[in-house]
């Protein structure tokens, strides 16, 4: 009898077993040496806690408003790309497990970009995404590697190339030097506000500048993330920029962050250091592939009650009552030296 997952970790190494190597390798690796990549999650682990006691901790609410919309707890599915690698049913599985949110990259084609920003709007979706990390394809040698065969785009057959091949390594690499739009800057904002009534979150934000800039053009929300470590490698983690993004939006829009996740003590952390939710990328992949639907949820599940029991722990009754004052940084640290 196989043995039932108790942590998120633990769906990963079953991930690797049930996926054939070249797919694992493209969800689970990140740019050239990775270092990004590790260190999105070793950046958690170098912050701890300041638990409070004496607490009435017998009611925990984990619920919370994003744009308006109550949500049961602050932990959201990161937009993330062909889950049918992982899952016959893909998206759809993941959408059933929870309700997950819309994203876009903006093709050189404008009008494939309104056809998507369109369907979105017609099938109800809350808010758009727009990933603004990827002028480029990052390097990402272990699809180089393996060769990595680009899947056919369904949503786009008729208006994209769907069978870009490459003699030089990744398909996936020449699907995206032909597809996206490197051109794309702060002034494109304004087009794609233009062609929706949709509030608009901003993902790849890594510095204050560029969280100013996106409260200038009018975003609704801001998510800090290197893209799961694939983009530009040693870039920093995100969870060790977060604050400075917190800092410089003031309250005026919402900010989000992902990259690293992978406790409900993780989840804690980000909340205490300014975040209003946090959002899973991998971890949700790797439940869909060793169990669809079901390891999608059981992710969900095992990060809300981790989540559930660190507040307990300490001393906080609500997402509200998660304070700056709950966690001690490396900053904090270097601080209390001086």
């Amino acid at each position: 009898m196989a043995v039932e997952p108790v942590n998120v970790n633990e769906f990963q190494e079953l991930a690797r077993q049930v996926l054939p190597k070249m797919y694992y390798d493209f969800y689970s690796g990140g740019a050239e040496d990775q270092y990004t990549l590790d260190e999105n999650i070793q950046a958690y682990h170098r912050i701890t806690f300041r638990p409070r006691v004496l607490i009435d901790v017998s009611r925990i609410s984990l619920s919370t408003t994003i744009l308006g919309h109550h949500v049961s707890a602050p932990i959201l599915i990161a937009p993330t790309a062909m889950h049918k690698l992982a899952h016959p049913e893909g998206e759809v599985a993941t959408a059933r497990a929870a309700a997950t949110c819309n994203t876009i990259m903006i093709y050189k084609r404008r009008d494939l970009s309104a056809l998507v920003v369109q369907r979105a709007e017609r099938n109800g979706f809350k808010a758009i995404v727009l990933t603004v990390d990827t002028p480029r394809l990052g390097r990402r040698e272990a699809d180089i590697r393996n060769k990595m065969v680009a899947p056919q785009v369904k949503n786009f057959e008729g208006l994209l190339p769907t069978d870009v091949v490459s003699d030089k390594g990744s398909d996936l690499q020449a699907y995206a030097e032909a597809t996206f739009d490197p051109s794309f800057s702060w002034k494109d904002i304004g087009w794609l506000r233009s062609i929706t009534n949709l509030p608009i979150l901003i993902k790849g934000i890594l510095t204050r500048e560029d969280a100013i800039k996106a409260m200038e053009v009018g975003v609704a929300g801001i998510i800090v993330s290197n893209h799961g470590a694939r983009q530009l490698d040693y870039s920093p983690a995100t969870i060790s920029v977060l604050e400075e993004v917190v800092h410089a939006v003031q309250g005026k829009v919402p900010v989000l962050v992902d990259g690293g996740i992978r406790r409900g003590t993780d989840v804690f952390k980000a909340l205490a250091l300014g975040a209003q939710a946090v959002l899973i990328g991998r971890p949700i992949i790797y439940g869909l592939a060793v169990k669809g639907e079901y390891g999608v949820r059981r992710v969900i599940e095992m990060l809300r009650d981790e989540l559930e029991l660190t507040m307990a722990l300490s001393g906080c009754a609500s997402v509200n009552d998660i304070t700056r004052s709950h966690v001690i940084t490396e900053r904090d640290r270097a601080r209390s030296m001086l």
